[in-house]
């Protein structure tokens, strides 16, 4: 065998390598494509929970969306003076679980029919809010809605606001994976704040 020969071999043997583990010919393994979606519901503790309980879903982080002022801290932001809602960047994979079953786990986990509140958390911080990306995301988050609204399930108007995104703040990380790292606490606050119950008044048993 030439060593031209040896050294085609070679490389057709590292091709079929490359093809088998899935590490393309460069030699550089293509990270998992991963999608962003953002959400308010109350308490970021509780939504933290709730989305990362759903298949597909790699990781929520707990942070400020939709106020008016860089880098709010959360005294700031819990005092009601930043315009932000409590909110999370759910980080997904996008061949597992869609946008729309988010937003199916989102509606089954606030109440829509409460203005600037979620259940014993009040003012405008802890609105509930569908923070769209995309024309994509607009129109099936307005689908949605419209959906719940036409199915007469409330008789009050959805108050679920349908807004655009904006930046996203990182919260301080003693409130990040706040349910796993304080299970007591959180289930004290949780079920002291009643909102498995009116959930479950709202939307039936999951």
């Amino acid at each position: 065998m030439t060593i031209l020969q040896r050294l085609t071999s070679i490389a057709m043997s590292l091709v079929i390598c490359a093809t088998l583990t899935g590490w393309p010919s460069n030699g550089v393994q293509s990270a998992p494509a991963t999608a962003k979606a953002y959400f308010a519901g109350g308490c970021f503790w509780c939504m933290e929970e709730a989305f990362e309980k759903v298949d597909g879903v790699l990781g929520a982080v707990s942070g400020y969306m939709g106020g008016t002022v860089a880098n709010p801290t959360y005294e700031e932001v819990s005092a009601g003076r930043t315009g932000h809602a409590e909110a999370v960047e759910v980080t997904y994979d996008p061949t597992k679980v869609t946008y729309q079953k988010l937003l199916d786990a989102f509606w089954r986990n606030v109440d829509p029919v409460t203005p600037n509140a979620q259940f014993c958390d009040h003012g405008t911080q802890y609105r509930a809010a569908i923070f769209y990306s995309t024309d994509e995301e607009k129109r099936l988050s307005e689908e949605s809605k419209r959906a719940i609204e036409e199915s007469k399930r409330f008789p009050q108007p959805i108050v679920t606001q349908l807004v655009q995104a904006s930046t996203f703040y990182q919260a301080e990380e003693y409130h990040q994976d706040y349910y796993k790292k304080n299970p007591l606490r959180y289930k004290y606050y949780k079920y002291g704040c009643s909102r498995a119950q009116r959930l479950e008044s709202l939307w039936g048993k999951s």
